[in-house]
C-alpha cells in the first residue's frame, strides 16, 4: 500500500522469507518508540497477509522480528517474516533466534 511494501528476502532463511518495510524512511528498530506500536502491528499484519496470499496458512509456525544494531546491515526499519519457522536451517535458527542479543521479536 502507500505506507508499507513487502518483498522476498534475497537470502532467504526459510521457504517463505519476506521483509516488510515502511515506505517513509525510518531508522532501525532501536529508533522505535511507543507511538510506533500501531506501525509495527500493521507491519506484522501485512507479513501474515502476504504469507496467506502465498499459500502458507499455519500462522503458529511463523517467526517475525528485527535485527538489533549493530547486527542489522541496513539502516532502514524492516521486519523479517519467516515461515515455516520449524524448517529454519541450522544457521537461520541462530541468525533469527528469538529474543537473542541480535534478533528481537
Amino acid at each position: 500500500d502507500e505506507d508499507l511494501v513487502c518483498f522476498r528476502d534475497i537470502r532467504p532463511g526459510a521457504p517463505h522469507h519476506y521483509l516488510v518495510v515502511p515506505v517513509k524512511h525510518m531508522g532501525n528498530c532501536k529508533t522505535l518508540k511507543t507511538e510506533h506500536i500501531p506501525l509495527v502491528k500493521r507491519m506484522m499484519e501485512v507479513g501474515k497477509a502476504v504469507l496467506q496470499k502465498n499459500n502458507f496458512s499455519d500462522l503458529n509456525d511463523v517467526r517475525m522480528g528485527f535485527h538489533w544494531p549493530p547486527f542489522c546491515s541496513i539502516a532502514h526499519l524492516h521486519l523479517h517474516v519467516l515461515a515455516p519457522a520449524s524448517q529454519l536451517g541450522f544457521l537461520s535458527r541462530i541468525y533469527y533466534r528469538i529474543n537473542s542479543y541480535w534478533f528481537i521479536t
